[in-house]
């Protein structure tokens, strides 16, 4: 069975500890995943009934004092999916749909002008960004090996962007093809 990367984020969590959904947003938080993510408050109950239904989670018994506090526990089956896909995406080389590579594939539509000042704006953008997630990395020293191999790998990625942005944006228009 295999997961989305959200699905795989939020029952990683649930794998760890069995949380209810105002929890995952807290660890979600509080790790920096929203630096590397895209998962939104409102899409974790979304992801966990997703994963209910497909028999990943469970829903624990609750407490008579805690009113409708849904605490979700990973299957037996759940832990070994979460596992296998770990693996799968660690392991395995796949695409990464990147919006960046469908406009510069449709160059002949800007003007070289146009793409510069594209280029421009996002190596602005990519360097707010390199800020952000280095201030995520310096305000959780004593992360977990996950959460710091996450700030690395994210950290290497954009600054090879960045290398790239600031190339293309040096190039003397009379050079370009």
């Amino acid at each position: 069975m295999e997961l989305t990367p959200a699905e795989l984020t939020v029952l990683g969590l649930v794998v760890e500890q069995p949380q209810h959904g105002y929890d995952l947003e807290r660890a979600i938080e509080q790790r920096g995943i929203r630096q590397w993510t895209d998962i939104g408050f409102s899409s974790i109950y979304y992801l966990l009934t997703k994963l209910e239904q497909r028999g990943l989670v469970v829903v624990g018994e609750a407490p008579p004092a805690a009113k409708s506090r849904r605490v979700f526990h990973a299957t037996a089956e759940g832990r070994r999916v979460a596992a296998r896909n770990a693996l799968a995406f660690i392991a395995e080389a796949r695409p990464t749909p990147l919006p960046v590579l469908v406009g510069v594939a449709n160059l002949s539509l800007l003007t070289a002008q146009q793409y510069e000042q594209a280029l421009r704006t996002r190596l602005v953008q990519l360097e707010t960004r390199i800020a952000a997630v280095q201030a995520a990395q310096q305000a959780r020293t004593s992360a977990p090996l996950a959460a710091r191999e996450v700030f690395s790998y994210s950290l290497n990625q954009m600054e090879a962007e960045r290398q790239w942005l600031t190339t293309r944006v040096q190039v003397p228009r009379d050079q370009e093809s």
